[in-house]
């Protein structure tokens, strides 16, 4: 099983998920303000639980994953970012590219936070996969989220329906 890269910023530390986190990330994901653009229902704990085990499971089967974003100062688990290959129906397809995604826990949201962990995983993607493009999937009514992938280099390339919505995808130009 590969080693989850710690990556480090002046405030976050960027770790692989463990079973101690399954409290932290159920009372994330159970959030209303969390899942309103990804799904809109809270998780439960037994999905919170499922979603722990696919983020450890990402990085034995792809060598790239989604990291634990915690405050350097404190250790609280502030947050989730990082890389998956998950096969979505979607059109078009998705697969074989480094599809992003970020989340932060309101108090932390606007704050910088995301950039931050953001830049740290460009550099670590840039290092190990450098040839594979990065996208990721916005909720077209999540303003903030496309203002953030926006400021990072990525760009609306198509729409496309998956599970009873419209999202936009978009894909990061190279920098």
């Amino acid at each position: 099983m590969p080693t989850v890269p710690v990556l480090e910023t002046d405030r976050l530390v960027l770790r692989g998920f463990r079973s101690d986190d399954l409290d932290a990330i159920t009372e994330m994901w159970a959030m209303p303000e969390i899942v309103r653009y990804i799904g809109g229902v809270p998780m439960t704990r037994e999905q919170s639980w499922t979603r722990l085990l696919r983020q450890i499971g990402m990085w034995s089967v792809m060598g790239f994953g989604f990291w634990v974003i915690t405050e350097k100062a404190t250790g609280r688990v502030i947050g989730e970012a990082g890389f998956h290959e998950m096969r979505r129906a979607l059109t078009p397809s998705l697969e074989g590219t480094l599809e992003t995604g970020w989340g932060l826990l309101p108090e932390f949201q606007g704050k910088g936070y995301a950039t931050e962990a953001l830049n740290a995983m460009w550099a670590w993607i840039g290092a190990n996969r450098p040839d594979m493009p990065i996208t990721c999937i916005i909720d077209p009514r999540n303003a903030a989220s496309i203002g953030l992938a926006e400021r990072h280099g990525f760009r609306e390339f198509a729409r496309s329906p998956y599970q009873g919505s419209e999202v936009v995808l978009l894909r990061r130009n190279a920098s």
